[in-house]
């Protein structure tokens, strides 16, 4: 497998800069997220205080940003990640499609907005994952219950009911898709809890009951406490240091995840900070 010297996760300005500076250093980059960049930026109506972009519609600074790293070189892996494991001189990083290796990361995958459910955090790993693709392999002739946030989980679910004796899929979005078979859809349920009863799964919702032998939670985003093992947080946020180093050695973090202002230039420059710390630390264990 392929070791990088920078794993970047996150496209918004924080990332999409780290991976710019990342490259100008002459770092093997692999650079995680979706090839449109960021939401919240392409659907700013005007952005003001950006340095030599005045006046700029949103949409057209997620070009510019797009287009900067694609001249440079730089290229986007469509990927979520869901977990970042330090294995002491190196990074191994899960994703749904892959998995990678890494001699630093930089997390700048923004804020989710989602709080973790009351029970979740305490069965993570106890019949609660973030990726039904990569644990399938565990539910033959089991059950499981997928709380979705997107069309783009059907598939997952699909790929799991090969497997599974039957999957119950609760979509959290507006649902028009065709899954069937062992697949059970149930629509206009909204999860309250989470708990573990002996050796099942309990996903309790505001009327009923649901029991399996997992829950699998497909967000777009994870939590960076969830994301990384042993993180160390200031709130909802992780805690850096003014190199965007991270308690955890070789991890560095920028963006809206450090914190406040959420403003773009605020993020890009953390962004160039981390990248120039991760290329220190690299120089450093050589």
């Amino acid at each position: 497998m392929e070791r990088y010297d920078i794993a970047i996760i996150g496209t918004g300005p924080a990332g999409l800069e780290a991976a710019l500076t990342a490259k100008v250093r002459n770092k093997s980059v692999l650079l995680i997220g979706s090839k449109d960049s960021s939401d919240k930026v392409s659907k700013a109506h005007t952005i003001q205080n950006y340095l030599g972009l005045p006046d700029v519609k949103g949409d057209e600074m997620a070009k510019a940003f797009l287009k900067h790293v694609t001249d440079m070189g730089v290229e986007i892996t469509e990927d979520k990640i869901n977990a970042v494991y330090s294995m002491g001189q190196y990074f191994a990083l899960q994703g749904h499609n892959s998995d990678y290796e890494a001699s630093s990361v930089i997390v700048a995958a923004g804020m989710s907005a989602m709080k973790p459910f009351p029970g979740e955090m305490e069965n993570l790993g106890r019949g609660v994952s973030y990726c039904a693709t990569c644990d399938a392999a565990l539910y033959n002739g089991r059950t499981a219950i997928i709380l979705a946030y997107s069309p783009e989980d059907e598939p997952e679910a699909e790929f799991l009911a090969e497997r599974a004796a039957k999957v119950y899929y609760l979509p959290q979005y507006e649902y028009a898709g065709t899954l069937g078979g062992n697949i059970e859809v149930i629509k206009e349920v909204k999860p309250k809890s989470i708990d573990r009863q002996e050796d099942k799964s309990i996903l309790v919702t505001e009327g009923d009951t649901l029991s399996a032998d997992g829950i699998f939670i497909l967000r777009q985003q994870i939590a960076p406490s969830q994301l990384v093992p042993g993180l160390t947080m200031d709130g909802n946020h992780v805690q850096v240091d003014r190199s965007m180093a991270t308690n955890i050695k070789g991890l560095f973090a920028c963006g809206d995840i450090t914190g406040t202002p959420y403003q773009y230039i605020k993020a890009a420059g953390e962004g160039n900070v981390a990248a120039l710390s991760a290329v220190s630390y690299l120089q450093s264990n050589k």
